[in-house]
Formats: C-alpha cells, structure tokens, sequence
C-alpha cells in the first residue's frame, strides 16, 4: 500500500499539473495548483479509504480532455477519458458526470468557451461512447448495487434542504481552513456525526487565501462561479447528494472536483502580481482564529458543570492535544504563507519557487501527524499483520464447510485469516443480505454484525466457531458462561480464544415444515430468526409449488411442538437438521456443490446469500434456484442421492461486454472518419490550434486570442 499511495499522489500532482497549465503563464504556478490539489486535506483524509485516490488521479485527465475537444478540436480523447474514469470507480464517476455538466454549462454560460454545434454533438456524443466502452463494468455493478437500500433510500421534504444538525453546516465550512480531522475520531465537530464522509479540503499554506483573492478580483469569471456554486451545493443536502444520485447517506466524497477548481483560482492568483493578497489574507487568518477560539476555548455545559471548549467531551487528553496541533499546523502555514507574500513583492519567480517548497513541507509535516494519530486510535501492528494478515488459526475441519464467527475482533478478522465469516465489513454485498436482516430486526449498513441475542442465526448459517481476541471484553466470563449459549472453549492460538458452537448445522440441509409470511408478520425480529430452525420461510408461489413436501407450521405446532424460541428448542432443532446435512461439499471457482440423500423429494437448502447470477444442477438436469427464508438459495431433489452443483455467472456481464466492443469499434471508425477528413482538409489539418486563433480572431474576442498566444501548445 505505501508504494501505491507515493504513485497515486504523484500521479495526482501530474494530471492537475497537466490541466492547471492550460490556465497559467509560469509552470511553477501550475506546479503550486497541482501539490495544492494532490495533498489537499480530501487526499490525505482518505487515505484511510486508499481506492478513492484513483478518482483523484484521473479527474484532472476528464477536464483535460474536455479542454481538448472543446477548446482545440481534439476528437477521441474525451471519449477514452469517460470510460477511464468509469472503469477505475463507477462510485466517483457519478459525481463526475454530475460536475462535468456543471463545468460545461458554467463555461457557455461566462462565454469563456464558444463550441460550435458540432463540437457540442461530439461533446455528448463522446460522453455517451465513453459510458458504452465502460459498460462491460458499469451494467454489472448497476445491477449488484441496484437493490441495495443504501442505493434506494433518498432525501425528501425538509431533509433535502437542511441538515438535521446545524454543527454539520459549521464542519463543511471548517475543513475548508484546518487540516482534516481523523475518519473515526473527530475533534472539531464530534457532534456532528458525520463520521467516514471524507470531510477534508484544507489546501496547505494557503489555506483558501488564493481563492479569496481570486473570487475578489475576477468578477463575473466562470471559475468563481463554478466555485461558488459548489459552495451552495455543499451546503443543501438535496444538492450536495446529487453527486450520488440523490441518496440520503451524508458524504462529500465529490469535494475532490471543486478542490481542483480552488487550486486553479490559487494558481492564477499565485502569479497575477496585479492582485492584492492583503485583504484575503486578513480574511482568512480571522476565520481561522475564530473557529480556533470558538471549538478550543469558548465555555460549554455538560453534564459534569461548565468546562472551557474542547474539554468538554471526550475528556481525553489525546483528543486535546491533536486539535492544538491541528489548528496550529494551519495558523503556521498562514505565518508561513505571510512571510512568501512579503517575498512576492520583490521576487515573484523566488516566491513561486519558496511556496511550492513550503507546501512539500507542509504536507509531508500534516501528512504523516494524520496517520500517526490514526494509528494511535487503530489495532497495533501486532494485531493487524503478525495475527492476522501474516498468522494463522488452525480450525479442525475443511474451511469450505463452514462460517466462522467473531467476538471483540477487528473487523473481517476471520477472512483475514482464510475463513468464510458472517462478520463482514462490506459494502457492496447482495441485496439478499439486507432483506434477511431487515426481516430480523438486524440492522445491517456497511457491515455485518449480529447481535449475540440471535444465536439462533449462528447454527442457520453454517457457523461452527467462534474468535474471540484476547484482551479486555471476553466472550466467556469468570464463572464459564459465554455471551451465546452452547459455546465451548476449544484451544488458544496466535492470540485469540477459540470455541466451538454445539449447535452447527453443515450446508445443505432440509426441512420438514414451512411457514408462510402471514405466519412471521406477528412474530418479533428474533422469533423469526428462531423459527427458522423449524421451519423454511415460503412465499405464496413456492408454497403452491413446493407445499406438498411439507408439513405446515400449523399443523406442526397442532401436534404439540414448541417453536424454536429457547434454547433446549433451537438446540434440538439444530441437531435434527444436521443430520440431513450435505455428507459432501465443495467451493470452487464461481461454483460450489454437495451431494446429499433424502427419503422423499423435498427442498435443499444453502445459507448462500441469493443473487441472480447462480443457477443450478441436480444429477446434471437444469432446476430451479429458489429465493427462500428472505435471502437465501434452495433447490428441489428428488428421492434418493443427488449431486447439486451451484454455477455463478455475473448478471449483465456478457451484455456489458458486447456493448464494450461494439462502442470500441464505433470509436474506431469514428477516429478513422475524423482523420480521413482532416487530411481531406490540408490547409489546417497540421495546425488545428492555429485554426483556432484564426477563427477567435475573426470573431474578435481578442482575450480569447490572448489566451491562445500566451498558451505554450500554441506556440506553432
């Protein structure tokens, strides 16, 4: 990962140097704009979530192209750079489209870009082609996240236009003039809880004094206003999750795009010595003290009486000390940043020079105080790479045949160590997954978590043991119970207890009963959990069809049985549905199989989380794969030994894929016609750029024409 990251911010640095030069007279001033950009406090917070740097990379590279097509008629670029972004993170890409027509329309509008109708069309046309080339990615992740609620849920009625905490509004503001508080850990606004939503915009030493100046002087320009229009939509909630396709999850995780654009205005302003950086500096250096006296030093109630500031809560002395330091890494880069501005007057090329040295200090200084007091907060080395990603944890049995469980672990402890879990930190994970839980009164976001009051879902899923890390919170207390009934202590290893659930039920089980959701609508989340145990969970359709190999929960209470809501019940349950467990199961590539022998034909079902990419063989012959107990698989068998074999393809990828080649080979003949008529066209086909300045001139936007001369790529 570290070599990764000193790439991606490099490349970072690069590509905004790439587009920051089109707008700048000196290449240190777009040099400046670039590490602005690269080490902004959006890069360096996100850090923690090391795959958003890619966006970054590549988004300079989006507006670039633009600039080509637009600009100088450069056909093809844009179209590559769309499905790029696309392929490196659908997630970022749809915030890209959303500011890219926020760019575009903001550059007609200010006049500073004049696109005749056919480089509108190839604007859009490309936008599209790009999107097509990508699709091969981009169909098969709409359909994996289209079902997921995080997806599904948006802002409506007030919600959309206030946030429900007006210390929210206060922390937006905020970012944009200190260095960026830590994911989990906040000391600015902990109350605003807006925890992993990539607040972090800071730019070091010039903090927003370059933007100040700039917004200041340049009325009417089309990179104020794009700026502040990115200011407003930070500040509506509707608007700041339109990058996200409206949904009510608070991130700012687009902050990367306007940070560009401050970085731009920061550039400009750097070199333009016609620009008074006085008042912006004034400016900015009050605000920061403001919020510095304010969160550090202004009186507030709590519980205990009246405290000053920040000692408050959390009453810790590491919370305090990491917000003196943060504010007073900002208020020395002001200092720092007066002392250039005092060089500016008599040097500029010293100053430009000094600055973009100050800012690699800065930011290797504020870079590193981030991650080390991250790494004061997180699992130390120990934990993390001699137990888990270097260790191993020797459990009786073949890993494929069962799930392990965790308690007080880090999060994905058991993949860590080779294991299939019912813990996992994940976001992207089939619907399925959240329809059961919700159905059980579980809740389930980025992660899986049940709580140890379902313990019956432990034996329905496959878990056969549980971990538990050694250290203050112990899955077994001093007198030998444990958190969940029916665990018992098996050995200690490489740091971490280990037990064995007594009430484990193999894959590929069958039921005697079924219950309908008519039945679970008047049982709590946990009953419904528990009669799980008894009973599989049909819809309407699979009882008309599957019915008659069933007895219902009716009837089977009517003879006198208990549900499974206790222990003595769930246990006995367990134990009868293990014994018509797969005798054999296999995890292979996209497939996994098991053999099984019933008495009569019934249901087999796997805790597989359902999708509709699987499908299914008994004995060879196609059947039918069932979505039951909410989110799981099951398929029918007939009387006797059959072998079931499980085959996952990747819904939507083949038709992604032939719309990828189909929209390359569009690309390519587009690009041949292109050619063909450029050389068609012999008087400007070598100099496309100076066919630009002839046509501004004609036209007489001489600052347009300026702008062309000044620009080195037209120098032919």
């Amino acid at each position: 990962m570290g070599p990764l990251l000193i790439l991606k911010f490099a490349f970072s640095a690069l590509t905004a140097f790439l587009y920051i030069r089109r707008f700048v007279r000196k290449t240190e001033s777009a040099q400046i704009g670039a590490l602005l950009y690269a080490f902004s406090g959006f890069s360096v917070y996100n850090i923690f979530f090391n795959h958003f740097h890619e966006a970054i990379v590549f988004f300079p590279l989006l507006l670039l192209a633009f600039e080509l097509l637009i600009t100088e008629n450069r056909r093809g670029v844009f179209a590559v750079m769309v499905a790029v972004c696309a392929i490196v993170n659908y997630f970022f890409f749809v915030g890209m489209l959303v500011f890219g027509l926020i760019y575009f329309a903001i550059r007609l509008i200010s006049r500073a870009i004049k696109p005749s109708k056919a480089q509108i069309f190839a604007l859009f046309f490309e936008a599209v082609l790009g999107v097509l080339l990508a699709f091969a990615v981009l169909w098969p992740s709409y359909l994996a996240i289209s079902g997921n609620e995080r997806v599904s849920e948006i802002n409506l009625g007030w919600n959309s236009l206030l946030f429900g905490k007006e210390s929210i509004y206060a922390n937006v503001f905020e970012v944009f003039f200190f260095p960026p508080d830590l994911p989990a850990r906040p000391v600015m606004f902990p109350e605003a809880d807006v925890k992993w939503s990539s607040l972090g915009a800071w730019m070091p030493v010039f903090s927003m004094v370059g933007v100040f100046v700039y917004c200041a002087a340049k009325k009417g320009s089309w990179l104020k206003r794009i700026i502040l229009t990115c200011t407003v939509m930070a500040f509506v909630p509707i608007l700041n999750s339109a990058f996200y396709m409206f949904n009510n999850s608070y991130y700012v995780r687009w902050f990367f795009m306007p940070i560009l654009m401050m970085a731009l205005a920061t550039a400009i302003s750097a070199e333009d010595t016609t620009l008074d950086f006085s008042r912006g500096f004034k400016q900015v250096t009050i605000i920061t003290l403001i919020i510095t006296a304010v969160i550090g030093l202004f009186p507030q109630t709590t519980n205990n009486g009246i405290k000053i500031g920040l000692f408050t809560e959390p009453d810790n002395i590491m919370y305090i000390a990491r917000f003196w330091i943060t504010c007073l890494i900002a208020i020395i880069g002001l200092l720092v940043l007066k002392l250039l501005l005092n060089l500016r007057k008599e040097n500029l090329n010293k100053f430009l020079r000094n600055a973009i040295i100050s800012i690699l200090v800065f930011s290797v200084g504020y870079a590193n105080f981030f991650v080390a007091s991250g790494k004061s907060h997180s699992y130390t080395s120990e934990v993390v790479i001699d137990r888990l990603i270097e260790g191993e944890l020797f459990l009786e049995g073949d890993p494929d045949t069962f799930r392990v469980d965790t308690y007080d672990c880090m999060d994905n402890a058991a993949m860590f160590l080779g294991y299939s879990s019912i813990n996992a930190f994940h976001s992207i994970v089939p619907s399925s997954i959240m329809d059961f839980y919700e159905f059980i009164g579980e809740k389930r976001d980025v992660a899986s978590r049940p709580d140890t009051d379902l313990y019956s879902i432990r034996s329905l899923l496959s878990v056969k043991y549980l971990i538990n890390q050694q250290g203050e919170d112990k899955f077994e207390n001093e007198s030998g119970s444990t958190e969940m009934p029916g665990y018992e202590f098996v050995d200690s290893h490489n740091g971490f207890d280990i037990y064995e659930n007594k009430n484990f039920i193999g894959y590929g089980f069958s039921y005697d009963v079924y219950m309908d959701y008519e039945y679970c609508q008047n049982l709590s989340g946990g009953d419904r959990a528990d009669n799980m145990l008894d009973a599989i969970l049909l819809d309407a359709k699979q009882i008309n069809k599957y019915g008659h190999m069933f007895k219902s929960i009716y009837d089977y209470h009517k003879e006198g049985n208990s549900a499974a809501t206790n222990y003595y019940n769930i246990s006995k349950a367990a134990e009868k549905l293990n014994k018509t467990a797969a005798t054999e199961f296999k995890v292979g590539k996209n497939t996994f199989s098991a053999k099984v022998e019933r008495e009569k034909e019934t249901l087999v079902f796997f805790s597989i989380p359902y999708d509709e990419g699987w499908s299914a063989t008994v004995n060879g012959k196609r059947v039918e794969v069932e979505k039951v107990n909410v989110g799981f698989m099951a398929v029918p068998v007939s009387e006797g030994e059959s072998e079931i074999v499980f085959t996952y393809k990747t819904p939507g990828l083949s038709l992604g894929i032939t719309a990828s080649l189909t929209a390359l080979a569009i690309l390519v003949i587009y690009l041949a016609v292109i050619f063909l008529l450029r050389r068609k066209n012999s008087s400007y086909s070598e100099y496309p750029e100076g066919e630009e300045l002839l046509k501004a001139w004609e036209e007489q936007e001489l600052s347009q024409v300026t702008l062309l001369i000044e620009n080195e790529t037209t120098e032919q």
